[in-house]
């Protein structure tokens, strides 16, 4: 076209005027025409069409959708539409326009149009047979049209799109022909043109600068009016609402950067996240996109960012490849002999372009970063509460048992009689599932795939451009390289074919190694989790050192895995780093074979390619591996995402996201023909037929697949549990099912269930709250949940629930009471005066603001079934259920209870269900009654009904057993423990019982380096320090080897230009594989300072004769240094394998060893975040974040050197440019390390808060509290994320502006080059490329810096906990106990106390004061006293768990503080008052040593009555007939006349009993056995361990009649040779001890035997028996006691 157009000039002919006018004609022209034929209205059918293919580059979240769903939430709580509606228009009302910027849009577009069409006219008129000039003019005069009609038609408030790209190509062309004017007048001479064309030309370049100004000042978007404009850039984010060039400038950060350089940042500083990056909106959104897979819903989600992040990859490669092409021009244009003024002329042309390609790839760059950057913060975010919601969504499976050792063993019989072919088959089948993720996820791996799976696909997503980038960089290098080379240059890349197969193989691998090593992670992470929530408990027992090895046996597993990754990773790493240079040296080889000459253009050219396909073949394997890895992480998440959920009715989120409940639902609550078994993860299995005679039975698929559940209490309570434990012998399953149940609890009245225990009343609830599977058959859950529905009794529709183990959160007790509803002064007093709190918050020293640690930690029994109690009482609900509140208090509290609460205003008008085994008291007050037996429903009616049929005499009967149970339990409110009521004393504001998370300031301490490098070894870093200087020799070697086979060549003058090729996969890819770092980082550039004589002396060979010897030695290079990288891979690994197993063990004996303060006052989230995220940063990341640091600065001394020694001048500008440097780089270091620690600190509440909810969901349902937990966790989300996406916005800002350094930097030296180096291109080529090498390492170095800050963050706060307070040591050498200390001969001194005094802290009040008595051995004595009267304080000081200020104690004669707490521990024992289990076997709980012998485990078990002593088989209690359970089974097979036989629960005629061995599985916390069995192993671990001395806390928990029987019997009977000192909690339990202690305000205030007790007149003891309603009896036992001991 330009060649018929423009007479003798080419297309791309610039130095013709005529050309240069048509391209600044045409190109507006062909936009605008392009801009006028897309607004045209397509066909429907078309239209289609179109709508398909654009959908993926639609915006996912506009801002004020963002807005509209943020405000409609924060309104209503829910999405409806309907709300939608109504907000939308507010939303979407347009902003103001100001008229002034379109007047000047208007005006000058006008100006300009009618100027060029004035301008066009007059050609035509001067010279008609110009036709092409004057069209010219007619084309822009009709672009400039455009932008005048454009403003007015559709005006815009921010940046319009079309008219900026049209400002800009105008401008270039402005550019263009003003340049051509200056270049012809300055190179060829020729005359100026007239003063009215340089005006016209002038102005305007200068209107199209005006008007580009005035769009770039425009703001991205307009604040509506929710938003305080005067918060925008304080609290609010300047990101949504900055220019079009703080856009571009990445300006809008600085702010941020400039008040955290100087200061320390905290959280108010960093502003809130844009709304469209906020959880609940992105989720909220995300939610509502269906697609079949979850890939699917990511990418639909997320198209737009990742396609922008694609396409915008692709622009930076070419621009980065622009760079080259352009030096290589510059080169050639000053390499001639005699440079004219053209040809420098040129050159600066040239400069500048390269230096406008490296801004422009700079601005591609940070573009398509924040596109990857915004995709990964969403897809985090939205994968974060996607898991959280459907923990709040999925069946509960918290009762389920670990089943795969069992498995194993069964499976361990059966294929010992298989073939070997077919046994080797199944074991590798075997091993390729065994880490597949599975359903039944436990808390430890809830937790794990919100904290590392969803973490790893949002990484994984940021850096995925090396994907995309990779393979068109080769094709690139590929075509230069086949222009160079023909096909030779393609015969090394079948080196890469050839090492395919074997890169396949490590792949696969890396898969099989990246599931066991998350298996074996979860694995440790649940151990771990098992460990801190039963810290208290293996201190008790002296057992600290049993459960360090545990844990460091489940971290060598894993430590095993990673050195299998890690052995991978290096083969990898063999792999691809010395694949390039062999590809290199075959297709040198292949070149010179075929007889063609390999001059030196050839070879340094295709050398300087073949580095540049370096990096991204190694990025392809590596990010394949990644690739794998992360999709293993989202299949775990897939797998979770896909399990069982509750019905809508049970869960209100469901119910929400559905629609709101039809309003003629039936009301009430109730069940109709309803059969029900326990949630179990339902996996297809074959029946295995292996049982053995009477007991032969089937394996049910009750068991999970989990691994070890991870919490010790789990919260959920329930009487019978799903089970599948069988012993190795016998294999039967005991299943409970509550059978063909209709009940229907009349409205407004109150109903009671009762029943033996085990017999399913707490199933009837769960079954009521829907939280049990429905077997099929027709039957339905009556029961509806709105709570937007109010009675008129302003009761809402919904349900509030009490569970039997009470849930309480990690708040202050009137957060608990209150659970999220409002405060109401004087119904919150009614509800605290009713449920009997009041004399507790009344001893608590600050009230109701008292904190409850996590589970409740700082209150007695009775008190936390109090609170949650007061909780389901206070919200205003029509229906209450209460699980067996009455059980944990004593008679005297359960009456006032009765009177108080169940009679009073509180619960009138609600439908109040109650299990209990108060009939009697309750009895006069309830209206409807339910008898439970064995599942299903005895008896039911009102209570007049069965009055009149005379049922109610016969449940009367067998429910006063129960009763005397509680009759017995004679112990008020006020002697209810409470471990922390009085301990510190301050009147300050409500102390806080946990400290807020501790954050470092300021720069990474030395002492923590240090700290590393000696866990590491300083051996290994020092030879990690000689390799960097090897690895730089060699690079030098490198280019001077260049430079000699330059010379031999023998014609420096036709020496080419040397091109710095700069690979665009940079270094960070690296980064993300395996999270380590590859040491050597080149920027290859290629110099020959040539000479004619032999080098060093040496009179080298002919290159042209020896081409071969050359490339022979450069390979012998390329390969040490391939090795160099591999050896300093190696070392940097076995460094971070041994930091990571010292420091590991050292924070966990740490941890362990704390005092008990220490773990009352830490919740173990940030325990819990220090073992997970901070030992897997020290795992992965760290060794090489320190080693790429030492690399990058090694390389910037390098370049430095080298550029001082071959061109001084530049030192002076690089004197500048480094200042700048140092500027940038403190202010991003200061604040991005402050923002990464705020980070780490705010991502421990997200988990301890999960965990938390995972052990309460049934409660949380219950009360339809979901969405307000789901709230929070998006609070807590963004929290985090705005620290998180606040620092990799100010890497960005860093990015961009070291990339325009740079390019000025290599300017300005390639600008001194032209002007001073007269014909020297190959020193020009010297200095260009060492400015480059310069800029990049000083940006590496800045980032690894950073990057190496951020991981030592975590060895910081790894060495913080190292540092906590510990207990006295456990063994002390000098002072060991003799063996048989303390002995139980007829000692009178065995325990001596004088003047005991303890105080909490030293500046707090003691607790107990001036306490001395002596006990005998084999006494029997009481400890008795009020609530926080010091009897739990001085129980645990006999175990030393807190140390006298004042006096000392004896036991047999050795002073206790003088010996270590392990040897003083494990000869005494304590019986807590709620026992825990580990996962296991029976016998690892009892014996956790293996000290004993089978033979004693199991007559100790007998002896507890846990089993029988029939010899052929022991059957027991069922070993899982509840989870958490509070009633336990009955024991069966023992006692039968004395119990009511409640199990036979199976209506087949299989024996229904389970049978209990020493190999019984025993899930965490031990949830799979009955609170009464856990007690009752409890006392089997005393008796095994034979103490002289036993200290027990009693039990304030709800056992049965039957059991608590047992249990005293067995203190009675088997304790006799022991001294015994119980904390007592019911007068019953110790009125028939030896003697009493009551203490009172922390002073022994009686101490006697009972009867001299109870007859002492206004004594506390006797006024105690008073009060307990029983005293006659009480009286009784006393003196028949006296009298057996001849006292009386």
């Amino acid at each position: 076209m330009g060649v018929v157009l423009c007479n003798e000039g080419g297309l791309f002919d610039f130095r013709d005027p005529c050309v240069r006018s048509s391209w600044s004609s045409i190109l507006p022209a062909v936009f605008v025409f392009c801009l006028c034929l897309f607004s045209i209205p397509l066909p429907a059918p078309a239209q289609k069409v179109f709508d398909v293919l654009t959908r993926p580059f639609r915006t996912y979240l506009t801002l004020d959708e963002a807005e509209a769903l943020d405000t409609e939430a924060a309104a209503g709580d829910t999405v409806n539409s309907d709300e939608d509606s109504n907000l939308k228009p507010d939303a979407t009302a347009g902003p103001q326009v100001p008229l002034w910027r379109t007047l000047v849009f208007v005006l000058t577009g006008l100006a300009e149009t009618l100027c060029w069409l004035a301008y066009g006219s007059y050609r035509l008129i001067e010279s008609p047979s110009d036709t092409w000039g004057a069209v010219r003019t007619f084309l822009v005069a009709g672009s400039w049209l455009y932008t005048v009609f454009r403003p007015i038609v559709r005006p815009q408030a921010t940046p319009p799109s079309d008219l900026f790209a049209l400002y800009v190509v105008l401008f270039v062309g402005a550019l263009l022909q003003i340049g051509g004017v200056v270049y012809d007048h300055e190179v060829f001479g020729d005359s100026w043109p007239s003063g009215a064309v340089l005006v016209a030309l002038s102005g305007n370049l200068a209107a199209v600068g005006a008007l580009l100004t005035v769009v770039l000042n425009m703001p991205l978007a307009v604040p509506s009016k929710r938003v305080p404009r005067a918060e925008i850039g304080l609290s609010v984010s300047p990101e949504d609402y900055t220019s079009l060039w703080g856009w571009i400038t990445f300006n809008w950060v600085y702010p941020l950067i400039r008040r955290g350089r100087d200061t320390t940042l905290d959280e108010k500083d960093v502003w809130a996240l844009s709304p469209t990056m906020q959880s609940r909106p992105i989720f909220t959104k995300f939610f509502s996109v269906q697609r079949s897979t979850l890939l699917g819903r990511l990418w639909a989600a997320n198209s737009l960012d990742l396609l922008l992040d694609f396409l915008l990859t692709f622009v930076s490669v070419i621009f980065n490849y622009a760079g080259p092409f352009f030096l290589k021009r510059i080169l050639d244009s000053i390499a001639l002999e005699t440079p004219t003024p053209e040809s420098r002329a040129r050159a600066y042309i040239y400069a500048f372009l390269a230096f406008v390609c490296s801004l422009c790839k700079a601005q591609a760059d940070v573009q398509h970063l924040w596109f990857g950057r915004r995709a990964a913060t969403r897809i985090r975010s939205e994968l974060m509460a996607a898991i959280y919601d459907k923990a709040l969504k999925r069946k509960d499976f918290s009762g389920i048992i670990d089943k795969g050792k069992q498995a194993e063993k069964e499976a361990e019989a059966s294929t010992a009689r298989k073939s070997n072919k077919q046994r080797k088959r199944e074991e590798k089948e075997k091993a390729e599932k065994a880490d597949d993720p599975k359903a039944g996820a436990d808390v430890g791996k809830i937790v794990n795939l919100m904290a590392g799976d969803a973490n790893r696909v949002s990484q994984t997503i940021s850096a995925l451009y090396f994907i995309y980038g990779a393979p068109f960089e080769i094709i690139i290098a590929g075509t230069f390289l086949y222009q160079l080379l023909g096909w030779s240059a393609f015969s090394g890349f079948f080196i890469l074919l050839a090492g395919w197969p074997l890169n396949s193989y490590v792949a696969r691998r890396s898969i099989r190694i990246q599931k066991g090593l998350l298996s074996a992670r979860d694995k440790r992470m649940g151990v771990l989790n098992e460990l801190i929530g039963a810290v208290k408990f293996i201190k008790f027992f002296a057992w600290e050192e049993k459960w360090i090895d545990r844990a460091l046996d489940a971290r060598e597993v894993e430590m095993q895995w990673m050195i299998k990754a890690r052995v991978n990773s290096v083969m990898f790493y063999l792999l691809w780093t010395c694949a390039p240079i062999l590809v290199s040296i075959i297709s040198f080889f292949t070149y010179v074979m075929q007889g063609k000459e390999l001059t030196i253009s050839v070879a340094f050219t295709s050398i300087a390619l073949f580095n540049m396909v370096r990096a991204p073949l190694n990025v392809i394997p590596a990010w394949i591996v990644q690739i794998l890895q992360t999709g293993v992480a989202l299949n775990r998440i897939a797998v979770y995402l896909d399990e069982d959920e509750v019905t809508p009715q049970v869960s209100s989120l469901k119910t929400d996201a559905s629609h709101p409940p039809p309003a003629d639902e039936e009301e009430g609550l109730g069940l109709e023909n309803a059969s029900f078994k326990w949630n179990e993860v339902e996996e297809s299995t074959d029946t295995d037929k292996n049982g053995q005679g009477k007991d032969e039975g089937k394996i049910t698929n009750g068991s999970s697949a989990s691994s070890t559940a991870a919490v010790s209490e789990v919260g959920i309570t329930v009487e019978e549990a799903p089970t599948s434990e069988t012993s190795l012998a016998e294999a039967m399953d005991h299943r409970f099912e509550l059978r063909d149940v209709s009940v229907h609890f009349p409205e407004g009245q109150l109903s009671v269930i009762t029943g033996p225990t085990a017999s399913g009343k707490t199933a009837l609830l769960m079954a009521l709250l829907g939280e049990m599977t429905l077997l099929p058959g027709g039957g339905r859950i009556i029961m509806s949940k709105n709570p937007s529905k109010v009675d008129e009794n302003g009761l809402m529709h919904a349900i509030s629930y009490a569970a039997q183990t009470p849930w309480l959160r990690h708040q202050s007790i009137k957060d608990n009471i209150l659970f999220g509803y409002p405060y109401d002064e004087e119904r919150y007093n009614a509800v605290v005066e009713c449920c009997a709190l009041k004399p507790d918050l009344d001893m608590l020293e600050d009230g109701d603001a008292t904190e409850i640690g996590a589970r409740g930690v700082s209150l007695s029994g009775g008190q936390k079934a109090r609170v949650a109690l007061a909780r389901a009482v206070y919200a205003r609900t029509r229906y209450v259920l209460l699980d067996d509140p009455l059980s944990a208090v004593d008679s005297h509290t359960s009456r006032f209870l009765y009177e108080r609460l169940l009679r009073g205003p509180l619960l009138a008008n609600r439908t109040v269900v109650l299990v209990t085994h108060h009939v009697e008291l309750v009895l006069p007050g309830a209206y409807y009654l339910v008898r439970m037996l064995d599942g299903r429903i005895d008896t039911q009616g009102t209570i007049k009904d069965l009055q009149a049929q005379g049922v109610l005499e016969d449940i009367k009967q067998d429910a006063a057993v129960e009763v005397q149970k509680e009759e017995m339990v004679a112990a008020d409110a006020p002697l209810e423990v409470d471990v922390e009521a009085k301990k510190p004393g301050d009147t300050k504001k409500p102390r806080k019982l946990i400290k807020d998370e501790h954050r470092e300031t300021g720069g990474v301490k030395w002492s923590i380096y240090k700290s590393y490098l000696k866990a590491s070894s300083y051996w290994i870093w020092g030879f990690l320090a000689s390799l960097v200087l090897v690895s730089q020799v060699l690079g030098i070697t490198e280019k001077v080897w260049i430079m000699i086979w330059g010379e031999a060549y023998g014609q420096p003058e036709d020496a080419p230009a040397i091109h710095a090729f700069r690979s665009f996969a940079t270094r960070e890819q690296e980064v993300q594989v395996e999270g380590y770092l590859s040491s050597h980082y080149h920027t290859h550039g290629f110099h020959g300072m040539f000479a004619k004589t032999g080098r060093f002396g040496v009179n080298w060979p002919d290159a042209v004769q020896h081409p071969l010897f050359y490339v022979g030695i450069y390979a012998a290079i390329g390969l040490a240094n391939g090795l160099t990288s591999v050896c300093s891979t190696i070392a940097q690994y076995t460094g971070a394998l041994r930091a990571s197993r010292i420091l590991f063990r050292q924070l966990l004996v740490t941890v362990v060893r704390a005092t008990f303060r220490f773990h009352d006052t830490t919740p173990q989230g940030r325990m819990l975040n220090r073992f997970g995220k901070d030992v897997e940063t020290i795992d992965s990341s760290l060794a090489g974040s320190l080693q790429a640091v030492n690399s990058s600065l090694a390389n910037f001394f390098a370049s430095i050197i080298t550029v001082a020694v071959v061109f001084p001048w530049f030192l002076l500008p690089a004197v500048f440019i480094g200042l700048a440097y140092r500027e940038l780089a403190i202010g991003y270091l200061n604040t991005g390390r402050d923002l990464r620690r705020m980070e780490s600190n705010t991502r421990s509440p997200i988990f301890s808060d999960f965990g938390e909810l995972l052990e309460g969901i049934v409660t949380v349902r219950a009360f339809s509290a979901e969405r307000r937990f789901l709230d929070n966790l998006h609070r807590k989300i963004d929290t985090t994320t705005q620290m998180w996406y606040t620092f990799w916005m100010t890497n960005r800002w860093l990015l961009l502006n070291f990339d325009g350094l740079g390019a000025l930097a290599v300017l300005i030296t390639t600008l001194f080059s032209i002007t001073t180096l007269g014909g020297g291109a190959g020193m020009a080529g010297v200095c260009i490329t060492s400015a480059m090498a310069f800029t990049s390492s000083v940006y590496w170095a800045c980032r690894f810096w950073t990057a190496l800050e951020l991981d030592l963050n975590s060895v910081e706060r790894i060495v913080e906990y190292l540092d906590l307070p510990q207990e006295p040591p456990a063994i002390i050498e000098s002072n060991r106990v003799p063996a048989y200390w303390p002995s139980s001969s007829d000692n009178n001194a065995l325990v001596v106390v004088e003047d005991l005094v303890i105080k909490y802290a030293p500046d707090l009040p003691a607790v107990l004061q001036d306490v001395s008595f002596t006990l005998k051995a084999r006494e029997r004595v009481g400890l008795l006293g009020r609530t926080g009267s010091g009897k739990s304080t001085l129980a645990m000081s006999l175990l030393r768990f807190v140390d006298p200020t004042n006096g000392r104690i004896f036991i047999d004669g050795i002073d206790i503080s003088t010996v270590g707490v392990h040897d003083l521990r494990s000869r005494l024992t304590f019986i807590p008052q709620d026992a825990t289990l580990f996962s296991g076997t029976i016998r690892d709980n009892l014996d956790p040593f293996g000290e004993h012998t089978d033979a004693e485990c199991l007559d100790v078990l007998q002896r507890v009555h846990m089993i029988s002593n029939s010899p052929s088989s022991s059957h027991g209690a069922s070993a899982s007939s509840s989870r958490a359970a509070s009633r336990p089974a009955s024991v069966q097979g023992v006692e039968r006349d004395e119990m009511v036989d409640s199990l036979s629960t199976t209506t087949t005629e299989v024996d229904s009993k389970t049978t209990i061995s020493l190999d019984t599985q025993v899930s965490a916390g031990g949830t799979n056995f009955s609170q009464g069995q856990r007690q009752l192993l409890a006392m089997a671990r005393a008796l095994l361990r034979r103490s002289s001395i036993i200290v027990l806390d009693e039990a304030t928990s709800s056992i049965d009649f039957s059991t608590d029987a047992k249990i005293q019997a067995t203190i009675r009977e088997e304790f006799n040779s022991s001294l015994l000192l119980t904390v007592a909690h019911r007068l019953r339990t110790v009125i028939d001890y030896d003697r009493l202690i009551v203490l009172d305000k922390g002073r022994i205030a009686e101490f006697d035997t009972p009867w001299n007790l109870i007859q002492k007149e206004n004594g506390i003891f006797r006024n105690m028996c008073l009060k307990s309603g029983s005293f006659g009896e009480l009286e009784t036992a006393a003196r028949m006691k006296a009298e057996s001991d001849n006292l009386i």
